[in-house]
């Protein structure tokens, strides 16, 4: 094959891409983007440039000290154009798209056990009830020596973890070592797993405890379903309490839906990006869940993305106390953009802003009451937030105008003490 086919090779390939990208947002309605003005964009390229990345192209796939094919290369290109915009636009291929269905659906695909990596061995942590694991026989404890005929022992141990996962109906072949017992040999025959995202706990005196972990297509309905079984058990929570400390978000219509069930009216969030489709904003419906009850929002650092929108609104309307540490400020939209050959780009499209106009990005949700939960756990805690990343959107210097709400709170004697009182005897929070 001559530089001369090659080059017609990949130029064609970047048309049918930039084509391809561009029906997208088309699709998604965007009218604030011509195809004219889509032409204009994709004439800024000069023949000089593409021919420079060829050029760069064939100088990898000739001199490179190991081979490589023409599409890994390719791959890598898109892969390095999206890092190069922010930290979470990215380029998703077939199987990270269909993983990141799966995600969104609350569920993945594999035997149904929590494990962690312990001195380059793959140690279970937990197993969930019922699943392909629990029905093998498996207990936590269990050390996986092998995984498919293949030894965890000298091998990267997040890629022999990723082979636990697969199609659900196909099989895994693994040797299990018991802490006290003989090595067993099992094959597991994957199927759909839920993620647990959802947990209940009734503290002492009526106080109502739920720890979310995530948002899936689900789980304003299982918050919702959860509070009404309490209900028809007649119960009667004087706070309710949720725990959002090392959520990293999720699905934003879950957040704002839960948003809506606390509150009667109102702005929830807004979006604001370069393109007509990506101005919108969510308002509350009347009905309120629990209406009158004091609420409290437990957050930390890694409280991320929809769980800073739900902060942020309910912290804006005065239905809440938020409680903790600045949140992780990731304030930013990415659509999920399908491509024609299976895969797909997760894009940076807008930011957010909570009911008042404040940006999240790069800032977070500052709490009302400060508590350093490192300090408590007597541990450092070196995680990163949003503005230590690499190329992070910049935070908003100036507030947009948005609802005044005077941060004004719907109880004027929340039991604060009482409540962190209890948060210490259940073992939430130590002191």
């Amino acid at each position: 094959m001559n530089t001369l086919t090659v080059n017609v090779r990949i130029f064609s390939f970047i048309l049918a891409s930039l084509a391809s990208i561009s029906l997208v947002f088309a699709q998604d309605g965007d009218e604030t983007v011509s195809a004219q003005d889509q032409a204009g964009r994709v004439a800024q390229l000069t023949l000089d440039d593409l021919r420079t990345f060829t050029d760069v192209f064939n100088q990898a796939r000739r001199n490179y000290v190991e081979d490589i094919d023409d599409k890994t290369l390719l791959d890598a290109a898109i892969r390095g154009m999206m890092l190069e915009l922010d930290p979470h636009s990215s380029y998703l291929p077939a199987k990270e798209y269909e993983d990141l269905n799966d995600t969104a659906n609350g569920r993945y695909s594999g035997i149904g056990i929590e494990v962690r990596a312990v001195e380059g061995r793959i140690t279970v942590n937990a197993i969930i009830n019922d699943s392909p694991a629990d029905q093998a026989g498996m207990n936590p404890g269990d050390i996986i020596t092998s995984i498919d005929g293949q030894p965890v022992k000298g091998r990267y141990v997040p890629d022999a973890m990723d082979e636990l996962l697969g199609q659900p109906g196909t099989e895994v072949g693994l040797i299990v070592l018991p802490p006290d017992g003989e090595q067993r040999e099992l094959r597991i025959t994957r199927q759909y797993i839920k993620i647990p995202t959802l947990s209940f706990e009734l503290l002492e005196s009526s106080f109502g405890y739920f720890k979310m972990t995530g948002f899936h297509r689900e789980s304003a309905d299982q918050l919702k379903q959860a509070l009404e079984s309490i209900e028809s058990d007649g119960i009667e929570l004087r706070v309710l309490i949720i725990d959002l400390r090392n959520n990293p978000g999720g699905i934003l219509q879950q957040a704002v839906a839960i948003a809506d069930g606390f509150l009667e009216d109102g702005v929830i969030v807004s979006t604001r990006g370069r393109n007509s489709t990506m101005q919108m904003e969510f308002a509350a419906h009347p009905g309120q869940w629990l209406p009158g009850t004091p609420l409290m929002l437990l957050v930390d650092r890694g409280t991320a993305s929809a769980s800073e929108v739900l902060a942020g609104a309910l912290q804006d309307h005065g239905r809440s106390l938020i409680v903790g540490e600045r949140t992780f400020g990731k304030g930013s939209v990415q659509s999920v953009l399908p491509l024609r050959n299976g895969a797909g780009i997760k894009l940076t499209t807008a930011r957010y802003y909570t009911p008042s106009g404040r940006s999240i990005q790069a800032q977070g949700i500052e709490p009302d009451v400060i508590i350093d939960w490192a300090e408590l756990d007597d541990h450092n805690d070196n995680r990163i937030r949003e503005a230590d990343l690499e190329r992070h959107l910049g935070k908003e210097t100036e507030p947009l105008e948005g609802e005044s709400t005077g941060m004004e709170y719907l109880f004027e004697n929340f039991p604060l003490e009482e409540v962190l009182g209890a948060l210490k005897e259940a073992g939430i929070i130590s002191g």
